[in-house]
Parts: C-alpha cells; structure tokens; sequence
C-alpha cells in the first residue's frame, strides 16, 4: 500500500508563504505521477499540478495556470519528498491540501481527482486577511 504523508500547513497572513511536504518514496518518485489537491468544505477537490520524474533524475513540475505565478513544485531527490511552495497567499487560498500519487507517466498537466488512486491524510492551510 502506498503510503504519503503531507506536512508544513498552518495559519499565515495574507501577502505569506508556505511550503508543504509531501513524503514519498523512492519507487514512487521514479516512476509515478505525484500531483498536488486541495478542497475547501462544499467544493470538489481542486488538482493544482503535477510532478515526475523524466529519466536521469529530473522532473518535470508543472502547476496549474491558476496558479502558476504563485505556486511551485519541487522535489528533493535525497529525501524524496515533493514540496508544494505557496507564494503570495490570499484567504482565497484557505484549504485542505492533499498530495497523491498514480502508476503511469508522464502525467496529464492539470490533475484530475478521480486519476489518483493513493492520497495522504492532508495538511490544512488557513490564511488571514
């Protein structure tokens, strides 16, 4: 069973930034799509980019347009963990934040819920005006 686990949530002020952690595994990052969620209460579960390895250790990230300008994915080929960098932070941006990981690349650029087969627990991010 696959297992992630997100961290580095909390509250911040508009204007802030923070950076998630999605803890992954080496198996993982070689040959799987790892993708970034998030959902506010009521909505469904909005895909915000995905990342995967394209051969000789590097990756490709791609964020969605909606966000590109502001968010960034990364990935730490030591501790295989993938980071979602939030920029630039509005209350708008208030949400669970979810990673999760599918068998297959390279990935479709905007990731849709219902292609992820393994999710961590989540990391909420609350941002203040």
């Amino acid at each position: 069973q696959v297992h992630l686990v997100e961290s580095g949530g909390g509250s911040v002020q508009a204007g802030g930034s923070l950076r998630l952690s999605c803890q992954a595994s080496k198996s993982i990052l070689s040959s799987n799509c790892v993708a970034w969620f998030r959902q506010v209460p009521g909505k469904e579960r909005e895909g915000l980019g995905t990342v995967y390895n394209t051969g000789l250790n590097s990756y490709r990230a791609d964020p969605v347009d909606s966000v590109s300008g502001r968010f960034s994915i990364l990935v730490n080929d030591a501790t295989n963990q993938v980071y979602l960098q939030l920029n630039r932070l509005s209350p708008e941006d208030t949400a669970m934040y979810y990673c999760a990981t599918r068998a297959g690349i390279p990935c479709p650029t905007v990731p849709k819920m219902v292609d992820y087969t393994d999710w961590g627990q989540g990391t909420q991010v609350t941002v203040s005006s």
